[in-house]
C-alpha cells in the first residue's frame, strides 16, 4: 500500500495537506445562520416613532471621550463638543465591545443586524454575505441610507423588500487613502441637505418620512480613511471627528426642525470598529475593540445627577482620563446596539440577532421594558430551536443541550415564570429571568454551532499522525534500513478490507447525517494511512528492534522531545511574544555551552558575538508592538544596514567562489561580477533609506506622491526582488552550484533589507 516512489509519497502528501487545509473552513468557518424563525416584537406603543443611527467608521472609544491638548494653542479642547453635550446632558453612552475580524462589514453587521461575524464570509473577502440575513433595516417600515458603496448595497441586498431600503452613495473612485477623507463625510451630509430640501410639504417623501418605524442611516467612512492614510494620532484624523461632529449637529438640527421639535426622533451614535496607532485594524487589539456609543432622544435614559466628588457606576483605568466620571458608563457588546434600537422603534427584533437588550438604556415604562426583553428573549429562543431541531433531525447519535433540560431551566418553564411575573407586575423578576433564558440559549447555540468540532477535530489529527506515521515507515523503508527482511504482513489483505469496511461506516454515517462531500475525503485519509502503517507491521519491528541496539538509546528521544516542546512553543508564541525572547536567551547559552572547548578556546570572540547578538534580539519582542512613526529610527535602521552590507562587499573575496572549471580569467570576470551584485544591493537599501523621509514629506503634505516617487520605489523594489534570482541562477559548467553559504546569505539578507525599508 505503501508508494513504490518517492514522487508517488510527494504526489499523496501534497494531495492530502491540500484537502486538509479546507477542514478549517468545515470546522471554523461553517455560518451560524439559520432560518426559519417566527418573528417577535413588544406589542406595546414604543416610544420613538424614528431612528437615526450615525456610524463613523474607524473611530476609536478613547478619541472622541478625551480631553484634546491643542499644541498650537497650549489649550485642551473637546474634539466632539456636542456629542459630548449630549452626553452630559441627555444621553446614556459607553464602550461598544467589537469583536474580531474588527472590520467594517462585520462590525455594521453585528451592530444593525445583532449577530457577530459570519465566518463563512472570508469566502468573500468580508464584503457581501454568503448567506441572507435579517436586519433593522429590514424590519423597519422604510430606510434611507447615505454613505459609501462598500457599505450600504449589503443591508439593500439582503432586504425582504428592497424597495424598503433607499440608498445614497458616492462612487467607489471617490474613496482616496491619499487625500483627506473629511470630504466623504462632507458628501453625507451635504447629500443628506438635499433629500431633506427634495421632502417638501404634500410630497410622497414627506409623507413617507412622517410614517412610524423608520430608520435612518448615515455611513460616515472619513475617520477611517484618514486613519489608514495618516494614522488615529494624526491631525486628518483628529479633525475629522470635529468634523463629523459639526455635522451630526447639522443634522440634529435638521431633524428637529422638520419633525418640529416632537420628541419622538431617537439618536444612535456608535463606531463599527477602532484603529490602532499603526493606521489599521482587522486584529482583537484594545484599540481595535473599543468603540463608542451615545444614544439620546425619545426612550433613552437621561444622565442621573451625583452629588460633587461621586464616581458613577461603569468606569476603570481606561476612562479615567475623560473626565466624565460623573455620568455612568454603560458598556454593551456591539450586537446589543440592534435589540436597543429595535426597541426604541417597536420593530420585531431581527431573526439572526444574538444581542441582549442593553435595558439601562431604556427610559419608558417599567411594562415595556420586560415586554421588549421578553420579545429578545423570545426572538433568541426561537434559533435555539432551530438549531436544536435540525441537529436533532440529522444526527444519528443526538446530544441535546443539556443545562436547558434541566427542569428549571426547560424554556417552557422559564417562559411561564415570566409570563406570571409580568402579570403580577413583578417586573425586575421579569427582566431577570429573560435575561437569564437569553443567556443560555446563547449558549445552546454555541453548542450546537460547535457540535461536529469534536468528531471533525478528531478525523483531522488521526489524519495528520497517519501521514506522520505513513511517511516514516517509507523513509526508514527506503533510505534508512536494508532491504533483506520482509516489510509487508501476510494479513494486509484482510487489513485492507478492515479499512474499507470502517470508510464505509463512516460514509454511511456522513450520508445520514447529510454532510457535505469533503467530510468523506476527511474520513478517507487517515483510514488510508494506518491501513498502510498496519500493513507494515514487520517493518515497524524492524525498526524496534533497531532502537534497542543502539548503544545511546536516549538521544534519539530527546531529539523528538526537544523538536515537540520547539513547536508547542512556537505555538505558543502567537499568544505571548515573549517566548521568543527566551527562545533567544536560550541560543545565547546553548551554542556556546555545545561545543567542543577546543573550538571555545579558538573562537571566544565569535562566541561572544553570537552571544551578544542573541540577547540583543531578545529584547526585540519585549517591546511594545504598536508604536508612532518615528523616521529617525527608520534612517538609522537603513544606514546601519547599508553599512553592513559595504562591509560584507569588503570583504567578500574571502568568500566568493569561482565557477567550477573555470578558467583563470573567467574566474576573475565571475568573482568580479558577483561582488558588483553584492555593492548594487547595497546601493538598493541606500537608495531605499532615501526615499523613505522623501516620501514621507511628500504624504505629509497631503497630495500625490510624484509619479518620480512612485517609479522609484517601484524600481527599488522590483529589483532588489530579481537579484537574489539572478544570484542563484548561475551554476558550474558540471551543474553545480558555485557559492559560498555565507555569500548566499548575505545576498538574501540584502534582499529582504530592501522592501524592509521601504515598507517601514
Amino acid at each position: 500500500m505503501l508508494p513504490a516512489t518517492r514522487n508517488g509519497l510527494l504526489l499523496i502528501g501534497v494531495l492530502f495537506h491540500l484537502v486538509y487545509l479546507l477542514s478549517i473552513f468545515d470546522i471554523y468557518f461553517r455560518s451560524p445562520l439559520v432560518h426559519g424563525m417566527t418573528p417577535h416584537r413588544a406589542a406595546l406603543t414604543p416610544p420613538a416613532k424614528r431612528l437615526v443611527l450615525f456610524v463613523a467608521d474607524g473611530l476609536r472609544a478613547d478619541k472622541i471621550y478625551e480631553p484634546y491638548h491643542n499644541e498650537t494653542s497650549g489649550k485642551t479642547e473637546e474634539l466632539a463638543p456636542f456629542l459630548l453635550n449630549k452626553l452630559r446632558t441627555e444621553a446614556s453612552w459607553g464602550v461598544s465591545h467589537t469583536r474580531v475580524p474588527t472590520e467594517s462589514r462585520p462590525g455594521h453587521v453585528a451592530a444593525i443586524a445583532g449577530f457577530y461575524e459570519d465566518v463563512s464570509a472570508v469566502t468573500k473577502g468580508w464584503k457581501m454575505n454568503p448567506v441572507e440575513f435579517d436586519s433593522v433595516f429590514n424590519e423597519s417600515r422604510h430606510t434611507w441610507s447615505f454613505g459609501s458603496p462598500d457599505i450600504l448595497p449589503m443591508f439593500a441586498h439582503g432586504a425582504s423588500d428592497r424597495s424598503r431600503v433607499d440608498t445614497y452613495m458616492y462612487t467607489s473612485e471617490f474613496e482616496d487613502f491619499s487625500g483627506n477623507g473629511d470630504r466623504l463625510d462632507t458628501w453625507v451630509f451635504d447629500e443628506a441637505e438635499k433629500f431633506f430640501a427634495r421632502a417638501t410639504a404634500g410630497s410622497a417623501l414627506h409623507t413617507q418620512m412622517h410614517e412610524d418605524q423608520v430608520v435612518f442611516f448615515f455611513h460616515l467612512l472619513g475617520i477611517d480613511t484618514n486613519g489608514h492614510g495618516f494614522k488615529p494620532y494624526s491631525q486628518e484624523y483628529l479633525g475629522n471627528i470635529r468634523h463629523v461632529d459639526r455635522g451630526i449637529r447639522r443634522l440634529v438640527d435638521h431633524f428637529e426642525e422638520f419633525y418640529g421639535n416632537d420628541g419622538q426622533t431617537a439618536f444612535v451614535f456608535t463606531a463599527d470598529h477602532g484603529m490602532n496607532d499603526r493606521g489599521a485594524h482587522g486584529d482583537g487589539h484594545p484599540d481595535n475593540t473599543r468603540t463608542p456609543l451615545i444614544a439620546w432622544g425619545a426612550g433613552v435614559a437621561k444622565p442621573a445627577p451625583l452629588a460633587a466628588g461621586q464616581t458613577a457606576p461603569g468606569h476603570d483605568g481606561f476612562s479615567q482620563p475623560w473626565g466624565l466620571g460623573s455620568y455612568e458608563r454603560k458598556d454593551v457588546n456591539q450586537a446589543d446596539i440592534a435589540p436597543l434600537m429595535t426597541s426604541l422603534i417597536g420593530l420585531n427584533y431581527p431573526l439572526n440577532s444574538v444581542g441582549t437588550l442593553p435595558l439601562a438604556y431604556l427610559d419608558t415604562s417599567r411594562k415595556y421594558r420586560a415586554h421588549s426583553a421578553l420579545a429578545n428573549a423570545l426572538q433568541v429562543l426561537e434559533q435555539y430551536r432551530v438549531k436544536h431541531d435540525q441537529k436533532q433531525h440529522t444526527e444519528m447519535f443526538f446530544k441535546p443541550y443539556a443545562p436547558m433540560h434541566q427542569p428549571t431551566n426547560m424554556p417552557e418553564h422559564m417562559l411561564a415564570r415570566i409570563q406570571q411575573a409580568i402579570s403580577a407586575e413583578k417586573f425586575d423578576d421579569a427582566e431577570a429571568e429573560c435575561l437569564q433564558l437569553i443567556a443560555l440559549c446563547l449558549e445552546g447555540l454555541r453548542y450546537f454551532q460547535r457540535y461536529d468540532w469534536l468528531l471533525l477535530r478528531s478525523i483531522v489529527s488521526a489524519g495528520y499522525l497517519g501521514w506522520i506515521a505513513y511517511s516514516l515507515l517509507y523513509i526508514f523503508g527506503e533510505y534508512i534500513l536494508p532491504d533483506s527482511s520482509p516489510r509487508r504482513s501476510q494479513r494486509s489483505g484482510t487489513i485492507a478490507v478492515l479499512g474499507l469496511v470502517v470508510f464505509a461506516a463512516f460514509s454511511a454515517m456522513f450520508y445520514r447525517q447529510g454532510s457535505p462531500a469533503m467530510y468523506y475525503a476527511y474520513a478517507a485519509f487517515p483510514v488510508y494511512f494506518w491501513a498502510g502503517v498496519l500493513q507494515q507491521v514487520p517493518l515497524v519491528r524492524q525498526i524496534a528492534a533497531s532502537y534497542t541496539q543502539l548503544a545511546v538509546r536516549w538521544r534519539p528521544a530527546a531529539f523528538v522531545g526537544v523538536y515537540v516542546v520547539i513547536l508547542e512553543a512556537l505555538v505558543y508564541a502567537y499568544f505571548d511574544r515573549r517566548v521568543y525572547s527566551a527562545a533567544f536567551a536560550l541560543l545565547a547559552l546553548v551554542w556556546p555551552l555545545a561545543v567542543s572547548p577546543r573550538f571555545r578556546r579558538e573562537h571566544t570572540a565569535l562566541l561572544g558575538l553570537w552571544s551578544g547578538v542573541c540577547l540583543l534580539t531578545s529584547v526585540f519582542t519585549l517591546l511594545p508592538v504598536e508604536r508612532n512613526d518615528h523616521l529617525g529610527l527608520v534612517i538609522v535602521g537603513g544606514a546601519l544596514i547599508t553599512l553592513s552590507g559595504v562591509a560584507a562587499w569588503h570583504y567578500s573575496a574571502a568568500f566568493t567562489l569561482p565557477p567550477p572549471g573555470a578558467g583563470v580569467k573567467e574566474a576573475r570576470q565571475a568573482v568580479a561580477l558577483d561582488r558588483l551584485m553584492l555593492l548594487v544591493q547595497t546601493l538598493l537599501v541606500g537608495v531605499a533609506t532615501v526615499l523613505g523621509p522623501l516620501t514621507s514629506k511628500e504624504t505629509e503634505r497631503r497630495g500625490h506622491l510624484p509619479r518620480l516617487y512612485q517609479l522609484s520605489c517601484w524600481t527599488v523594489l522590483v529589483a532588489a526582488t530579481v537579484l537574489p534570482f539572478v544570484h542563484g541562477s548561475r551554476r558550474g559548467r558540471g551543474g553545480a552550484h558555485d557559492q559560498h553559504y555565507l555569500y548566499r546569505l548575505v545576498t538574501i539578507y540584502l534582499a529582504f533589507a530592501t522592501p524592509f525599508v521601504l515598507l517601514t
